[in-house]
């Protein structure tokens, strides 16, 4: 049954007046626009929540996600939606970053487990995220995008399925690219700093937090923004506006929660950085050592390795290849599954040998919402599981690009080479400083993997001249073995 959205005069301003799709902000207190109910947000939650674990995945650590949640779980028991299904997870991702999906899903990554240096800066990282899910901006977001399409036509008619409500943003997990205003943002910071402090943390080290992803940025050099600030743009001056509600804050901090050895401790051996288990290049030679295979994508193209994809992308960004898993069924099996799919049109098609692999291709065209591709799909089993390498472009691109579809899905082996099947990934070590040193001293003494001014990142320190304090642990990182 679908629910009416009722129109004032555009005499009133032509503003839009859904009288039956109002709700008040639990934390603000405020009424706001709302189409989509507390049951349709968790539901649109978990279905996002199941796409996390399959396309990014957890952290490997059965105590450091207790760990996590058990922080999490306190904070969002005493918050003003305790009756959500919480869940707190840490993901195999090396970005620094953290994420809320409605409903109660909360993620923060190894890579910013490893770039931060105690228990409070976490809690104020995770209360930051339950900020955004007890205010349901992801919701708020959604309801706008829906006004939106309405437009400023006469009884048009929106029907609130959590389906449909997705759909606005695409598939998958859609909800994760929605960019937080800056309302939005001062909200999850007031939250965070809020729930945090109240259970005794100290709230102080949100500064440190702010200053680690600053610092994250400029090392950088300004071109790989840190993802938390990637979908949590920066209103204004966080590290101020912190430090003005400290200014304002009256209570006695200085036996408040820090724990920072205790949080080193948990984070010791957690691995830093790309995991070279899950795939890495060398130039344009991918290789994957869990897997053991290799794969050579064209000399020039533009490469990413995801949790569940290898891409590849022409240097004039009009044609890509696609490494994906197919599951256990058969090549010729496997393509025509993906053959028969709806405005796939099948072309030319072989069953062959790909360096004495089973193995089955297919040209095809396929009509998208961006217009028809045509390309070539290959399908090889290896080991027990078959890879689906596709490589396509516009109409009519083709005949450029045959050669390096070709090519690459040709190129699909065993790997042998022994350095790549050992290489192990680089990791966390905790060194306790026995005497007044600096950073630099520390990094020459015990040399990290990694340049001295991503220690002195990770570390919470300044630079090299910074000094270590004799009786503390601090981080270094060691290549694997």
């Amino acid at each position: 049954m679908q629910r009416r959205t009722f129109l004032l005069p555009l005499g009133l301003g032509a503003c839009v007046a859904i009288v039956w799709a109002c709700a008040v902000n639990p934390v603000t207190g405020k009424s706001e626009l709302s189409l989509v109910s507390e049951s349709q947000e968790i539901e649109m939650g978990r279905e996002n929540a199941q796409s996390v674990q399959q396309s990014i995945g957890y952290y490997d650590d059965a105590a450091v996600q207790a760990y996590v949640a058990g922080i999490g779980q306190k904070m969002a028991a005493a918050s003003e939606r305790p009756q959500l299904p919480w869940e707190f997870h840490v993901v195999n991702d090396a970005a620094i970053n953290a994420f809320a999906l409605p409903g109660g899903f909360i993620y923060v990554t190894r890579g910013l487990m490893t770039s931060i240096t105690n228990e409070a800066e976490l809690a104020t990282v995770v209360g930051h995220e339950i900020g955004h899910v007890t205010n349901r901006h992801t919701v708020q977001q959604i309801s706008r995008a829906q006004i939106a399409q309405l437009g400023l036509g006469i009884g048009s008619v929106l029907n609130s399925t959590v389906a449909q409500l997705s759909g606005v943003f695409g598939q998958g997990l859609g909800v994760l690219f929605l960019k937080y205003g800056r309302d939005a943002e001062n909200e999850a910071d007031l939250a965070g700093f809020r729930y945090a402090l109240n259970q005794g943390y100290d709230v102080r080290q949100m500064v440190n937090m702010f200053q680690t992803i600053q610092a994250e940025s400029q090392l950088s050099g300004g071109g790989r923004v840190p993802e938390w600030l990637s979908t949590h743009p920066d209103p204004g001056n966080r590290i101020q506006t912190t430090q003005a509600r400290l200014d304002t804050l009256h209570k006695d901090l200085s036996n408040a929660i820090v724990r920072r050895d205790e949080y080193l401790q948990r984070i010791n051996g957690m691995v830093y950085g790309e995991d070279p288990r899950q795939g890495f290049f060398r130039g344009a030679l991918f290789l994957h050592p869990d897997l053991r295979f290799q794969l050579q994508f064209p000399d020039g193209w533009k490469t990413q390795n995801t949790a569940d994809a290898v891409v590849a992308a022409s240097p004039n960004q009009d044609a890509m290849i696609q490494l994906q898993l197919a599951g256990k069924t058969a090549p010729a099996d496997a393509a025509r599954q993906f053959l028969s799919q709806q405005g796939v049109t099948a072309g030319q098609g072989t069953t062959q040998s790909i360096n004495g692999l089973p193995a089955a291709a297919s040209y095809f065209s396929a009509q998208t919402q961006q217009g028809q591709v045509d390309g070539l799909v290959t399908f090889v089993s290896y080991g027990g599981t078959t890879y689906g390498i596709i490589g396509y472009t516009a109409a009519g691109g083709l005949r450029s690009y045959d050669q390096a579809f070709r090519s690459t899905a040709a190129s699909f082996r065993q790997l042998t080479d022994p350095t790549a099947l050992n290489v192990r990934p680089a990791r966390i070590q905790l060194v306790k400083v026995d005497q007044p040193m600096t950073l630099a001293q520390f990094n020459q003494r015990y040399p990290s993997s990694v340049k001295i001014e991503e220690v002195a990142l990770i570390n919470g320190v300044e630079g090299p001249d910074a000094a270590l304090r004799p009786g503390q642990q601090y981080k270094r990182v060691v290549a694997g073995k």
